[in-house]
């Protein structure tokens, strides 16, 4: 790339980070309109547009691209990741098979394609499973073949030896969640090692890197990070990103350690043979979803616990003169389908003059506006009763929850982090957990926070529940004002209690491998 052209991408990326997006855009139109030989200042820039929302002008970037260079699969990528963000799952599948029948060992689009169909309510529990069979079995071959389960040292009273593996070690979910988990851990009991195999670096990374033994592995290929954790000399290897970007679930099929474990990233099994256990809940894993695994499924007494971030505003109450009620949701728009969409038409159509607010940086594309409320409009509902808004810095969308009277949560992939923080701002979130995992994350949190009601057993339901819950003032006014206190008071923010049932799991799966298990 020119160094010009490079020096002007960079600027746009700052203004993009400081939210100057009318500066970010104008900027990236002058770059596409340089005289160009080559795909790489196309394809930047058509990244940028994406991480910002801009969906179309994305999109227009990359199909550039792709005359020049039709064969370069990363572009194929890239519109597949852009049809899955604006909730388009069945183009998001076609282009990630079609990318996966051409480039059969990509670990990048192999991983993509399992996390997508997370989001498609098209496909079953059995195609999933048989899908993440495929990877594991792939995993396994790239790695060499089946390798023997290393031999477990003997504990006697020293402490377990941990190691996490995450691309997230961030300010990202994974982050948020674990970051007070690794600071609690006892070191009479564990010795933590944390893998961090991402590019960002923040505060939350720091205070991590405080904690216990940071490695930055991300230059590291499998061999090399296979070799550094049987250096550390793990006990127990732990993932928490699954097939989520930047993941390196790849390493655990060279079974670096003795107990390899998947936990918190991911909502479904790696597919990875050798990996022992899965660590969920009681509300996330029913009976019966072991079907749905490859992996032991161990039951914690809750998945993962909340920490609200040092910026959180105070819960302010929506004026209560305002003559109608405002339902929200501030979830990834990958989340949308069709069906969400017509329970969220419903819910509105039962709730006269109500209105919803969507809100996720996709908004900012001015196409998928107007398809989205075309969907509404072909339900009977007015546009003027949805209100798109585009992203904010993270307190500010916060605040926006000021704004909002009830959450509704999508399916079949449902708020984690995103209802953790509608709860704590005082929203009452109505939710469908179904059969898939990552429909069940809300349904957990409402169980542990003692709000089971707010879990719908079908779509009628759903309707009924957030219906009852808006034509109740008093009961969403008391909910309103002691949602943060009935957290704060919840098993959902005791890190010290969570931690210390993480590490009775993680040390009885260790003390539990039959000895002479080395050969399995």
């Amino acid at each position: 790339m020119h160094p010009e052209f490079a020096a002007l991408l960079e600027i746009a990326r700052q203004h993009a980070a400081a939210g100057r997006f009318a500066d970010m855009t104008a900027l990236c139109r002058q770059l596409t309109q340089a005289p160009v030989t080559g795909t790489g200042l196309l394809i930047e820039v058509g990244n940028l547009f994406a991480a910002q929302g801009f969906l179309m002008q994305a999109r227009h970037c990359y199909l550039r691209a792709r005359q020049i260079e039709p064969e370069n699969l990363k572009i194929l990528g890239n519109l597949a990741n852009l049809a899955q963000s604006a909730g388009q799952h069945s183009s998001a599948r076609r282009l990630y098979h079609e990318l996966l029948q051409q480039r059969p060992d990509d670990a990048v689009i192999r991983r993509n394609l399992l996390t997508s169909l997370e989001y498609d309510p098209a496909v079953n529990n059995a195609e999933r499973l048989a899908a993440a069979r495929a990877w594991g079995d792939w995993a396994i071959a790239r790695a060499g073949g089946n390798r023997p389960r290393p031999a477990c040292r003997p504990r006697h009273a020293r402490p377990l030896r941990i190691g996490y593996v995450s691309a997230d070690f961030c300010q990202h979910t994974v982050g948020f969640f674990v970051q007070d988990v690794l600071k609690a851990h006892d070191p009479a009991r564990v010795q933590v090692f944390a893998y961090s195999a991402g590019q960002v670096q923040d505060s939350i990374t720091e205070g991590i890197r405080a904690a216990c033994q940071f490695r930055a592995v991300r230059t590291l290929d499998d061999q090399a990070l296979a070799a550094q954790i049987r250096h550390d000399e793990i006990d127990v290897l732990v993932d928490l990103s699954g097939h989520t970007a930047g993941s390196r679930l790849t390493v655990f099929a060279h079974r670096p350690a003795p107990v390899l474990v998947s936990w918190l990233g991911y909502f479904a099994t790696t597919g990875l043979p050798v990996m022992d256990a899965v660590l969920l809940d009681a509300w996330h894993a029913p009976p019966g979803t072991e079907a749905q695994f490859v992996e032991t499924i161990v039951r914690l007494p809750g998945r993962f616990c909340y920490t609200a971030v040092p910026w959180m505003p105070r819960v302010t109450l929506p004026d209560e003169d305002r003559p109608f009620i405002t339902f929200g949701s501030f979830n990834n728009t990958a989340k949308l389908n069709d069906a969400v969409l017509e329970v969220w038409a419903q819910v509105l159509a039962a709730v006269p003059a109500s209105r919803l607010v969507l809100k996720w940086r996709t908004f900012h594309d001015e196409t998928f506006r107007q398809t989205v409320t075309a969907i509404f409009e072909q339900y009977g509902i007015d546009a003027g009763r949805i209100e798109l808004r585009g992203p904010s810095f993270h307190e500010t969308m916060l605040e926006e929850y000021a704004g909002i009277d009830i959450a509704l949560d999508p399916f079949p992939f449902t708020g984690g982090l995103t209802s953790c923080e509608a709860l704590f701002m005082g929203v009452p979130v109505v939710s469908w957990p179904q059969s898939r995992v990552v429909s069940r994350q809300s349904h957990a949190l409402l169980h542990q926070i003692g709000l089971p009601e707010l879990s719908a057993s079908d779509a009628a339901d759903y309707v009924q529940i957030a219906t009852r819950l808006a034509n109740d003032r008093t009961r969403l006014k008391q909910l309103r004002t002691t949602l943060r206190e009935r957290m704060l008071a919840s098993p959902l923010m005791d890190v010290a209690s969570h931690t210390r049932q993480l590490e009775d799991a993680l040390i009885g799966l260790y003390r539990d491998i039959p000895r002479g298990s080395e050969s399995t």
